[in-house]
This record gives structure tokens, sequence and C-alpha cells, in this order.
């Protein structure tokens, strides 16, 4: 079981191989990175609380889902004690059921693609802001994680697709996973 009070680091290599459920989509997570709060300047949460982050502050095992670039709905699953501000952003998966409704959000792009990379994993699980502080573990919500019932392997390395603290070894993936975003290089650590 998941301990969602720990922190973001600890947390997300938990995440992977956990099936998310949202909107009649479940997408296997692949990859995820850690955003550990204050001491992390690549983190929403870096500068403290405001109106659009303070779902990360919230109670662990909830959303945190924000607009990215002004297009994109992108999720987090916040983690830490409340009141910390630290989350698992969800950046790849493959899609295990709702084939049809992931490739009509999506459209025709190889099924590799379909929840690769953070905005395109929000979009085949239709994100909506309004989702912010949902909870992931409650059945009768709008999401459901089941918790994997194995560990796959997993690995560690820079976060992509940042200029903050990108070399921070906070982003996790199952390796070779063609599912997995941007670089697939030599993990660290």
């Amino acid at each position: 079981m998941i301990d969602f009070t720990a922190t973001a680091d600890i947390v997300a290599p938990q995440l992977l191989g956990c099936v998310l459920t949202h909107a009649g989509v479940s997408i296997r997570l692949t990859e995820v990175e850690a955003y550990v709060g204050a001491e992390d300047s690549a983190a929403h949460t870096h500068r403290g609380m405001t109106e659009r982050n303070k779902a990360m502050f919230g109670p662990g095992g909830h959303m945190y889902v924000y607009l990215s670039y002004g297009i994109h709905r992108a999720g987090n699953i916040v983690c830490a004690p409340e009141g910390v501000g630290q989350g698992c952003l969800l950046r790849a998966g493959e899609v295990v059921a709702g084939l049809e409704i992931a490739y009509r959000r999506r459209g025709n792009v190889p099924f590799t693609r379909l929840a690769q990379g953070p905005g395109n994993l929000g979009q085949a699980l239709d994100l909506q802001l309004s989702d912010n502080h949902s909870p992931v573990l409650n059945s009768d919500g709008s999401f459901l994680l089941k918790q994997r019932q194995q560990e796959p392997e997993w690995v560690r390395g820079p976060r992509i697709g940042i200029s903050k603290n990108a070399q921070a070894p906070l982003r996790f993936w199952i390796p070779g996973d063609k599912t997995v975003s941007g670089r697939r290089g030599r993990p660290k650590g």
C-alpha cells in the first residue's frame, strides 16, 4: 500500500506499474517525476502556496491538475504530509482499458504514444482543472488508482522538459518500456 504521506521521491517509484482510471480510460503508469517542494526550484510549490497550486498542499493521494503551456492539462498525485507541497507528475503510461475512448481523445497516433508525455496522458484520461483535489484511492470518486501486484524493475535519472533543477535524478521509469517519453538513456543511481 502506497503511503502518500511519504515524500515524492519515495512515492514516485511506487507508482510505476500502478493503473490509474479516469473517465473510462485506464493507464498503467510507466514514467513519473517527483517534485519535492520548497527546496526544488522546478516545483510549482517552490515559492509557496498560490490559488493555482494549492491542491499540491492538500492531503496526499489527491490530484493536482494544471494547464501546461496554456494548452495541455497535466496531472500530479499529491504526496508528503499535508501543507508540504510535493507531488508526482504523471509523465507516461500504457493504455490498458478504454482504448477506443483514448483514441477518440488523442486521434490516430501510434499505440505507444497514446499516453506518452504529461499532456498526452492528461488528454487520454480527459483530465480537467475541476479534477483538482480529487482522491485517487476512492472507488466511488472519478479516479481510481489500482496498486500494482508486483514491483517492476525501474530506474531513475534527470528530469526532462524543464529548465530548472533538471539535473536532479527525480525522474523514474520502467526501462525498455516503449511508452516512456523522452530520453531513455543512461540512468543514475
